[in-house]
């Protein structure tokens, strides 16, 4: 019954998904019936773990199964006459590989080990023995109860350090005009619910950051993508879109952008801000990669002093992805309405996290912890860069900073196909579709320098 049909024409992984896609449609696996544990199928058809995990992470992204705790996978339930029609969705290979779908695999495959499309930085290169140094000092050192809600602001001492740290960066901004967040994510839907409403224009950068698309569609803006150059947003495109889609709100990611690694040089920085002010639109600065500059580049909130730009940033990318803790700078105006808005949707963000940022900040080991990061970047920026022109790969620019290199095949027009074949070989690569607001079509890839370390990576490119 769940014999898969030998078919070189499409990846293993696709394959099983079609063949559970199949059997559900045509009533042969029935709602709530479950389906062979991964490690079962795995053993009986001579295929790889990973190989399954990727296949079921599918379906499930599909809504065609539900995970269940302890129990495995079922089919998921639907109403009467309701079929999963995958031919409207045109039948190709690469149809689940969505931003959903991508959203899902990022939990369930962390110990994968070729893993370039992650977004994350590799736990060797974070201070381990400074995050539990500073859990132990904040356990000794705390005064005060810890079993109270906090303060809607956040934690007020957190708040401070902030805010000398912006003012470092020429930012003026006092403790009053930070709200603590639990993360850049959390940040970023706070303002996309306060700031704009179904059918407001919103632009994004395009490729662009894949989980605020989600947000802003949920939502139901009218997206548009102000395209990338190596030298940040497309200035004459820009202004173009502005005569025929005047915006609420630009979200954009000015330094170190995810995906690409570029970023604004001043002189569009600046031009970025006039065009702002002429068209009466605020700037929401997406700045969570602060922290990897080695360049120092001064942020759009400090050529503006929070007039239109609102300043996001976060620890969770420095200090450690579970450090879940992050922070908008604002207008006063602007962080008084977040502040009630964060208090209607969740009352306060943790005070535990943000005592621990704290504690982090000021035990004395954080600075040369980021010294020692950006060096590693800058290592694996090198190499994967050469690596990857000596491949056959193109490379969208020559920053040598962030964690992100943006890069495509000559020969793939769409690096879904691309992608789909190194899942056969166990490579999880990100494909540039993922990061486009419209999810159309591209050859480009994102590659995490922190992940590009094995030969395997390059000898399949090479091959591709």
């Amino acid at each position: 019954m769940y014999s898969t049909m030998p078919d070189t024409s499409r990846s293993l992984v696709q394959r099983i998904v079609d063949h559970f896609r199949t059997l559900i449609e045509d009533g042969k696996l029935h709602s709530g019936m479950k389906i062979p544990s991964i490690r079962s199928f795995a053993e009986s058809h001579g295929v790889s773990v990973s190989t399954v995990v990727d296949a079921y992470d599918r379906l499930v992204a599909d809504g065609l199964l539900v995970p269940r705790q302890n129990a495995g996978f079922f089919v998921r339930s639907f109403q009467h006459g309701v079929r999963r029609d995958h031919d409207a969705r045109g039948g190709d290979e690469a149809a689940g590989f969505d931003s959903l779908w991508m959203l899902n695999r990022i939990w369930q495959n962390h110990n994968v080990e070729i893993n370039p499309g992650c977004g994350w930085i590799p736990p060797r290169w974070l201070d381990e023995e400074g995050l539990r140094r500073a859990m132990r000092n904040m356990s000794v050192h705390t005064n005060g109860t810890m079993a109270g809600y906090g303060t809607p602001k956040g934690y007020l001492p957190l708040r401070w350090k902030i805010s000398d740290w912006l003012n470092q960066q020429e930012v003026f901004c006092p403790p009053e005009q930070l709200l603590m967040t639990t993360g850049a994510a959390h940040a970023l839907g706070l303002l996309i619910q306060l700031l704009v409403k179904p059918g407001d224009t919103v632009f994004v950068d395009t490729p662009g950051y894949s989980l605020l698309f989600l947000h802003l569609k949920r939502v139901g803006v009218n997206i548009v993508g102000v395209p990338w150059t190596p030298l940040g947003p497309d200035i004459a495109v820009l202004e173009q879109l502005l005569r025929e889609h005047p915006p609420r709100a630009w979200f954009t990611n000015p330094r170190l952008h995810n995906p690409t690694g570029a970023s604004c040089s001043t002189a569009t920085a600046h031009r970025m801000l006039q065009l702002a002010a002429r068209h009466d639109f605020l700037i929401v600065e997406d700045d969570v990669c602060a922290d990897l500059d080695s360049a120092a580049r001064r942020p759009l909130a400090s050529m503006d002093q929070l007039e239109r730009v609102v300043y996001v940033g976060s620890f969770s990318k420095a200090a450690s992805p579970a450090v879940r803790v992050g922070y908008i700078a604002a207008h006063p105006d602007l962080i008084e309405d977040l502040t009630q808005f964060k208090m209607i949707t969740g009352l306060t963000s943790s005070e535990i996290g943000e005592r621990f940022v704290y504690q982090l900040l000021t035990d004395g080991r954080y600075r040369k912890h980021l010294k020692g990061l950006r060096d590693n970047l800058s290592r694996a920026q090198d190499e994967t860069r050469r690596k990857l022109v000596e491949a056959g790969m193109v490379l969208f620019n020559d920053a040598r900073d962030g964690l992100f290199v943006w890069a495509r095949h000559p020969s793939h027009d769409d690096s879904r196909a691309l992608s789909n074949r190194a899942l056969d070989k166990e490579i999880y690569l990100a494909p540039g579709h993922l990061f486009a607001h419209d999810e159309a079509a591209t050859p480009w890839l994102r590659f995490n320098v922190g992940y590009c370390g094995h030969d395997a990576l390059f000898e399949f490119l090479a091959l591709a």
